[in-house]
């Protein structure tokens, strides 16, 4: 039996069309860098999240469905980001379930890829922090970024 080499998670990322995502510039910080001089491993997570708030923000989420919890967070790190260097993040949803919703990410340091980010988003009910199914206002909303997959075909 033939076993077809899987992508590396790079080459996965890269086919995506980056070209639709929302771009955030963010401002790194001088207490972002450990003692080697480059951006800490721990603020990746940090600049991730804060693209996921301000592409709530874009898509004009209102509050009444800003209501979520992560349930599953993995970065693939490709090269350093130093200091003085322009980092953007950019997000697009890969995935559209039920209850939950996959947020892809790229950060760029001047114009180099250098992390990825996969996130899992469950969407949660007031009081009991339950599953619940996403709303279809909230499917609109984040429609503009699904990628296209052999589970999402372009429209």
């Amino acid at each position: 039996m033939t076993v077809s080499p899987r992508p590396r998670p790079e080459e996965v990322y890269e086919a995506l069309d980056w070209g639709r995502s929302l771009r955030h510039r963010i401002q790194m910080r001088y207490a972002d860098l450990d003692t080697m001089g480059h951006l800490n491993n721990a603020v990746y997570v940090q600049y991730f999240e804060t693209a996921r708030v301000l592409v709530w923000e874009d898509l004009k989420i209102p509050p009444h469905l800003d209501r979520s919890v992560i349930a599953r967070q993995e970065i693939d790190y490709r090269h350093e980001v130093r200091w003085g260097q322009e980092v953007w993040v950019e997000t697009l949803i890969e995935r559209l379930g039920h209850t939950s919703w996959t947020t892809v990410c790229r950060m760029v340091a001047d114009g180099q890829p250098c992390a990825y980010s996969r996130t899992v988003q469950v969407r949660v009910g007031e009081g009991a922090l339950r599953p619940q199914p996403l709303e279809p206002e909230l499917r609109e909303r984040f429609s503009r970024l699904l990628v296209d997959s052999p589970q999402n075909p372009p429209a």
